[in-house]
């Protein structure tokens, strides 16, 4: 009898606990994807350094066609265009793997390489985070910024290597 009476009362908690658990939920999927909640003013509200190429720089890197594909990616990113990232695996394999192989010699050196492979890891978790159904729009957002920062750095790096290549000391 009290077997009985323990074993009605555990289903009962145990139900109980279930449509608590349900009503709690943390968050509704609307199935809509982060691409429709990222809009371009929320994107051109990001803070961060956003460097340029220099004139010098332009020259040095006018026949890497890798990075320019890049540039054009970012500039549709910085538009809310997202689709670059949406199961487009093997384009993105390629372009990451060409982009180091075809680096121009009068760039090349350890320090661009270190900010590609660091551009690599921020473009494959934006690419991960996109194609991801529960990534909030905030994440999107940071891993985007991430992404925008990294390639800003690469930037940084490659005038900073064309200056000091420019310039002419003499040693004593």
């Amino acid at each position: 009898m009290h077997i009985r009476i323990l074993s009605i009362l555990s289903l009962f908690i145990i139900f109980l606990a279930c449509k608590k658990a349900e009503e709690t939920g943390t968050e509704v999927n609307t199935g809509e994807h982060p691409e429709e909640k990222v809009t371009e003013k929320e994107l051109s509200k990001i803070d961060y350094v956003d460097y340029a190429l220099d004139i010098k720089t332009e020259d040095a890197v006018k026949d890497w066609k890798e990075y320019h594909q890049l540039h054009d990616v970012i500039m549709n990113l910085k538009k809310a265009d997202l689709s670059f990232f949406s199961d487009n695996d093997e384009a993105i394999n390629a372009l990451l793997k060409e982009i180091k192989i075809n680096i121009p010699p009068s760039v090349k050196s350890p320090s661009i390489l270190a900010r590609i492979i660091a551009l690599e890891t921020k473009l494959g978790k934006l690419k991960s985070l996109y194609n991801l159904d529960t990534t909030s729009k905030e994440e999107l957002k940071t891993t985007i910024k991430d992404f925008l920062v990294a390639f800003s750095s690469l930037n940084l790096q490659i005038n900073k290597k064309v200056e000091f290549d420019s310039q002419d000391i003499e040693k004593p």
